[in-house]
């Protein structure tokens, strides 16, 4: 999706010592002008392309798992053995190199072409699955289920897959769209999660700009509002999320936007060529992502929200506090603890009379999961369709992931709205489909970008109230950890991207003296 990283390290081609590459380590360099990652378990030897396919991050500077490397940005993972991204984000496999050992050196010999053609993708098994399942439908063509009719063809299905999306674009990348793409600084190029032949290279029927009426459940058959019907023999329900609604005189002026599609985002960019002055209504991470990427595009910004502290509920009060003078370098201007009570034609007002001039306003304050169409189909509801470990929900055959997912974590049941969460559920949920049995135990993840600077966010915390800070968050090079019930349950980073996926694999396996060494300085 973005650049390619500039070559670095030895010449792999020309050879490098074994001693060179650590046990169950790894080392960055490259061959016929490509990066490569050697690594070794043992006397094994692998090389794989050293760039994650998920906006290029720098696998060398990840984290080895067993057989696996996770990329350090938006912790994709990848098999050292064949290449095959294992977990989302990354969607797409790295190259395989060929490596021979000659005496105490190893070389790098050539790239092992993957073969071009239809389905089964690149790393797919060839499992007979259920023999009652020959029909796939996914409602909803977001990421959700995007990866999963992707992993279903990599899995080696062969029956029909229909995906209905209301959306009119094809599957993009959703979080670009308050990052980089609204502030000018991404291609619209990077946006497809595939490239528009890769649907019907795979048989994959996409039905987009089409609304879904109906699920009959008994019957197994979907009906959209255009009268188009499928029947199915696995469902998955990935309907996703709403923005909430401001109630308030003026929402409905053509200078007041929500941002949750790509026609949102080619909106507010079209109006920000034009205007000068933009109020953002909520300090959510979309609220303050618009603002990061507004102010790139030289607007000024003000940003309004009931809050004390911005995200201090998620990230804590440091951090949080640490994100508003970011903003406020970068000259944005904040009426905290006030609300919007109408919005004008140039203005919006305040709560205590006070007015902002606004050419934009933009309305991030939340968002609701759909569940209308699950309400309709008679599922078991509550914040969310009830799913059971593997996903699947109150009737048999009918999966769901993403926004409207609530199922089983630590004890306990959540929700959550995140990307990568979203698409590895429908990776999860598809492969159960087909008869795996796959328990859904991720810890979640996601990340924010503003103004160049992420941060990044392993596991589940229900409130940031007990945020233990290591580090230097003005320095940028921190770590948070959030505790509950006396013992870690997630953490955010600033600047210290492996210490990120240390503490989401110390999460997975409950090492807490792992936990303990990470907040230690």
């Amino acid at each position: 999706m973005s650049g390619e990283q500039q070559l670095q390290g030895p010449d792999l081609a020309a050879g490098v010592p074994v001693s060179s590459i650590p046990d169950g380590g790894m080392l960055t360099g490259h061959a016929q002008g490509q990066a490569v990652l050697l690594s070794r378990r043992g006397s094994e030897i692998f090389a794989i392309g050293a760039t994650c396919t998920h906006y290029s991050g720098p696998l060398g500077e990840g984290l080895i798992v067993g057989d696996t490397v996770r990329c350090p940005w938006h912790h994709a993972c990848f098999s050292l053995r064949t290449g095959e991204a294992i977990r989302a984000p990354a969607l797409s496999p790295v190259s395989r190199w060929t490596v021979e050992r000659r005496g105490d050196t190893v070389v790098v010999t050539s790239e092992i072409k993957a073969a071009d053609g239809a389905a089964p993708l690149a790393g797919a098994t060839t499992a007979a699955p259920p023999p009652d399942v020959k029909r796939v439908v996914i409602v909803g063509a977001g990421v959700a289920g995007n990866a999963a009719a992707e992993m279903l063809r990599r899995r080696g299905f062969a029956g029909s897959i229909t995906m209905l999306g209301a959306d009119p674009a094809a599957p993009y990348d959703r979080p670009n769209l308050s990052k980089d793409y609204l502030a000018g600084t991404a291609e619209e190029s990077w946006l497809p999660l595939h490239s528009s032949s890769f649907y019907k290279r795979h048989d994959i029927e996409l039905l987009t700009g089409t609304r879904v009426r109906s699920v009959d459940v008994a019957g197994k058959k979907v009906t959209a509002e255009n009268g188009k019907s499928r029947e199915f023999d696995r469902l998955l329900l990935a309907t996703g999320a709403d923005p909430v609604a401001l109630k308030i005189p003026g929402v409905d002026q053509k200078h007041v936007f929500y941002l949750r599609t790509l026609a949102d985002s080619e909106k507010i960019i079209a109006a920000a060529e034009k205007g000068k002055r933009a109020v953002v209504i909520g300090a959510s991470f979309i609220g303050l992502e618009v603002a990061s990427s507004l102010r790139t595009r030289e607007l000024d910004v003000h940003v309004v929200a009931p809050d004390t502290v911005p995200l201090a509920k998620v990230f804590g009060e440091q951090l949080g506090s640490y994100l508003k003078s970011l903003h406020e370098q970068h000259g944005v201007k904040f009426s905290l603890r006030k609300t919007v009570t109408a919005i004008g034609a140039a203005d919006v007002a305040l709560d205590d009379g006070a007015k902002l001039p606004a050419d934009i306003v933009v309305i991030g304050i939340g968002v609701r999961p759909n569940l209308e169409l699950a309400k309709q189909m008679g599922l078991t509801v509550d914040n969310g369709v009830v799913l059971n470990e593997f996903l699947e929900s109150s009737a048999a055959g009918i999966y769901a992931a993403g926004d409207i997912a609530s199922f089983p974590y630590r004890g306990g049941r959540v929700r959550v709205e995140h990307f990568v969460v979203a698409e590895r559920q429908g990776q999860c949920a598809a492969e159960n489909m087909l008869g795996a049995r796959r328990r859904y135990d991720d810890i979640p993840f996601f990340w924010t970008a503003q103004y160049g600077k992420e941060f990044r966010y392993a596991g589940h915390a229900s409130a940031a109230t007990n945020a233990v800070v290591a580090g230097d968050i003005r320095r940028e090079d921190a770590i948070v950890a959030y505790r509950e019930n006396g013992r870690d349950v997630a953490f955010a980073t600033f600047g210290r991207d492996l210490a990120c996926l240390q503490a989401e694999r110390a999460l997975e396996v409950n090492d807490t003296k792992v936990m303990k060494e990470l907040t230690a300085s």
